[in-house]
């Protein structure tokens, strides 16, 4: 098929290179434009953008697609189909309706639940036990189109939003592949999104990361594991804000936020329910250590309480 790839981060990566393996013809790849980054705030091109590259596609990267100018040359490119993943720019009706099979996206949930920016790290804090890809004719809506293929995956008790991210973008790209196959014999009939499921994952807020110590333990455990690596959990304690790489439940008694610390070294803070035993911590500036040793180095007393914060964290749902 004569397509376009439209995408951005690391999630679309493997999805650009199974469509060129499977012989596809991309004639043009659409990222966001290259933005400063490091110390030297040079220009840094987009993961897409550097794969497009190397396999030799020629990349466009428009600041903007609400334009005639970009409508008029993305229609010229006389597109089979176009594929869009985490790309960034809302695609106007004329982008949706110039390839003759449309525009086919790859969503990192089961729609209809998690529509939205963040659906990977909300079915994690949401304790889902499974989520997966979904392959969708793309429609004026926010991911509300009629959908293609589906994949599913099991969310483990050790998964962070990194690791499912890195499966569900394999799953993506094979999922693609099969769903351009589909289209292209007709085996496959769009099946539109029911009505009932319908959650929206909004999109992250560093401020989320604060750790709410009056919150079920069971729910920051989660929130840690959910917020790997970005935008990560922290708490305040002594003038700097510690981060939580690491974390599992424990038994704890006491006020919300109550430090104690077991035999083996390891600190325990008190929750709502339960406790937060927490593995892995780091300073500002500092490397990131095992929580015995990082005590060792850093007085967190038995009996300090650890604040949590003024704002209640925000909604894991938006009503439809």
């Amino acid at each position: 098929m004569k397509i376009a790839f439209l995408g951005t981060s690391e999630f679309a990566v493997p999805a650009l290179q199974a469509l060129v393996d499977a012989g596809h013809d991309v004639v043009a790849v659409y990222s966001r434009a290259p933005k400063p980054a490091g110390r030297g705030q040079q220009e840094r091109k987009t993961p897409v953008h550097r794969l497009a590259d190397a396999l030799g596609l020629p990349v466009r990267t428009p600041k903007t697609l609400r334009t005639n100018e970009e409508a008029a040359a993305f229609e010229a490119l006389d597109l089979d189909a176009a594929v869009v993943v985490s790309y960034g720019h809302i695609l106007t009706r004329p982008f949706l309706e110039a390839p003759i099979l449309g525009c086919i996206n790859i969503h990192g949930s089961l729609l209809p639940r998690w529509r939205g920016a963040a659906p990977i790290h909300r079915a994690i804090l949401a304790g889902d036990a499974e989520t997966g890809v979904t392959t969708m004719r793309m429609d004026e809506g926010l991911d509300t189109g009629p959908m293609l293929l589906a994949e599913r995956t099991p969310i483990s008790a050790a998964d962070t939003a990194e690791s499912v991210h890195d499966r569900l973008a394999a799953l993506g790209a094979t999922l693609i592949v099969s769903t351009l196959d589909g289209l292209m014999r007709r085996s496959i009939d769009p099946t539109p999104q029911p009505e009932q499921g319908v959650t929206y994952a909004h999109k992250l807020g560093k401020e989320e990361g604060v750790l709410d110590w009056r919150q079920p333990a069971a729910e920051l455990e989660r929130k840690v594991r959910a917020f790997h690596p970005w935008p990560g959990t922290s708490f305040t304690f002594d003038g700097e804000q510690i981060k939580v790489l690491g974390a599992a439940l424990a038994l704890a008694g006491g006020a919300p936020g109550t430090v104690s610390v077991a035999r083996d070294g390891f600190p325990v803070v008190a929750c709502g329910i339960g406790g937060l035993r927490l593995l892995k911590l780091q300073r500002p500036g500092k490397a990131a250590q095992a929580a015995d040793a990082f005590l060792r180095g850093f007085a967190l007393p038995a009996g300090t309480v650890l604040p949590s914060p003024d704002v209640v964290s925000l909604p894991q749902t938006r009503p439809r």
